[in-house]
């Protein structure tokens, strides 16, 4: 049985729960090419007491994107173990509470366009039915628009989206593969956000501005990710 993809408006309706009593709990942990977005390391940085470079390197690994030509960071996984996600365990996810946004939306997968004319940001979410996936017969209904509120999904939604407004630009300004300086400093803004943090002092910013943002890692990020448009231009 091949996977099953459904378009969804917001206040359209599907069927789907997970709970531990679910046969198939902790499959959709398995067998994983977890692409982590800025705001999910943030979140599970925090939630781990870790320093960013000290979850990056104990975590992820790294590598270049073929179609945008950015880094990428994803989950490092163990062969030995059907390429779990490090953090599940037999009684479920131990870092549910900060989990990245891919799991947090499933069943659903959001889809994002932006008009090259106006700038404006279009949604589309997919309903994905995978065969191993047991939750489509739990009988439980809600709109995708409940959906979003009860996973906590809005906040990663408004994250991810400034990283794909970079992304478009760049794409527009300097398309293909970055060089060694500026992929450097790409990662640095979007991923290894203390470090970025130490450096402030060195910018020529607002100092209210550098303070929020010493003060709050969501703020850091803001300011990490409207730095790095300078890569490419201007928005």
């Amino acid at each position: 049985m091949e996977n099953e993809m459904i378009p969804l408006l917001p206040d359209d309706v599907f069927e789907f729960s997970c709970t531990k009593d679910v046969p198939c709990f902790n499959e959709c942990c398995r067998d994983l090419n977890q692409f982590l977005t800025p705001y999910d390391i943030l979140r599970l940085k925090k939630r781990l007491n870790l320093s960013s470079g000290e979850f990056l390197e104990r975590y992820t690994t790294q590598h270049v994107g073929p179609e945008t030509g950015l880094p990428v960071v994803t989950f490092k996984t163990d062969h030995s173990s059907e390429l779990k996600c490090p953090f599940v365990t037999t009684s479920g996810c131990s870092v549910y509470e900060d989990r990245p946004s891919s799991c947090r939306t499933y069943p659903l997968a959001r889809v994002v366009s932006r008009s090259r004319e106006t700038g404006r940001l279009t949604e589309q979410y997919v309903l994905l039915k995978e065969p191993h996936c047991l939750g489509f017969r739990e009988g439980k209904k809600q709109t995708v628009r409940e959906w979003v509120a009860d996973q906590g999904i809005q906040i990663y939604n408004e994250m991810n989206d400034l990283l794909m407004g970079i992304i478009s630009l760049k794409n527009r300004m300097n398309p293909g593969s970055l060089d060694i300086k500026s992929g450097h400093i790409f990662h640095l803004a979007c991923y290894d956000l203390d470090t970025f943090r130490d450096q402030l002092d060195n910018f020529d910013i607002d100092p209210e501005i550098r303070n929020a943002a010493k003060a709050d890692d969501t703020e850091l990020l803001k300011l990490a990710l409207k730095w790095v448009e300078t890569l490419f231009g201007d928005a």
